[in-house]
């Protein structure tokens, strides 16, 4: 089939404009739990960062996500309930000051955020042979995975907080939004207006975990593989643009 003019983009390359603020967009991104606002969210903007989300990519083009929107106060206390539960068994798998770090932590804003969504994986959705899939199977839960992101990166760019709430049994989730067999919830999310967002992440904030170096997280050819000589520029170029987005001048 040939390819017509009609068929491609109209615009290669973003302005600079927009290249700068997407690159804000991202290092902005953070997981809020407790800067929630009750402010409803407009259901225009709601409609655009669903539609950011649809609009992920997928393997085979296969489109395995839902999104279920959840604002009754009955269904998020169920929820709440289900995440308690979770909670205070996680509590128990870490020991000492770390427990005790952990118990201090506000790890959701299930009825502080006025939207709550989770966000499905259907796994039957296109067929039992997936163009992409036939080798790794997991490429459905990792396109939905894709969407979770671009809802989140869309959601910042309105303005609004996003906080996954993984602190849950699946099992749970599955009764209280009547879930059939093959679908799986991949994300349970608290979407709302907030007050501020955090300069860094809050666990990094309250010592929890540092961000890692990239430059220990980058190989060649193989797994650990070292940098060749010619490599040790863009090693470098790689520290100082860390340090950049840690400054807030990568862009």
């Amino acid at each position: 089939m040939t390819e017509t003019a009609a068929a491609r983009q109209s615009e290669m390359t973003l302005s600079d404009q927009d290249r700068r603020g997407l690159y804000r967009t991202i290092l902005g991104r953070r997981d809020v739990r407790g800067q929630f606002l009750p402010d409803a969210i407009d259901d225009g903007v709601l409609a655009r960062i669903l539609v950011a989300a649809h609009h992920a990519p997928s393997v085979g083009f296969m489109q395995p996500w839902s999104f279920i929107i959840i604002r009754s106060p009955e269904q998020r206390a169920r929820v709440k309930a289900a995440f308690d539960r979770a909670n205070t068994e996680a509590a128990l798998m870490f020991d000492g000051e770390r427990a005790e770090k952990y118990r201090a932590l506000k790890l959701e804003g299930i009825l502080d955020a006025p939207v709550n969504l989770c966000i499905t994986c259907d796994r039957d959705r296109a067929g039992p042979v997936v163009l992409g899939r036939t080798h790794m199977a997991e490429m459905d839960l990792y396109s939905t995975v894709c969407a979770v992101e671009n809802l989140w990166l869309a959601a910042r760019a309105e303005g609004l907080g996003v906080g996954w709430v993984s602190i849950i049994e699946p099992a749970a989730l599955r009764t209280i939004l009547d879930l059939p067999e093959r679908v799986v919830p991949v994300a349970y999310l608290c979407l709302g207006k907030v007050s501020h967002f955090l300069a860094q992440p809050e666990l990094e904030n309250k010592g929890w975990r540092k961000r890692l170096p990239l430059e220990e997280l980058v190989a060649f050819d193989r797994f650990n593989g070292p940098g060749a000589a010619g490599d040790e520029a863009f090693i470098e170029r790689m520290r100082q643009a860390q340090q950049a987005a840690e400054s807030g001048e990568l862009v």
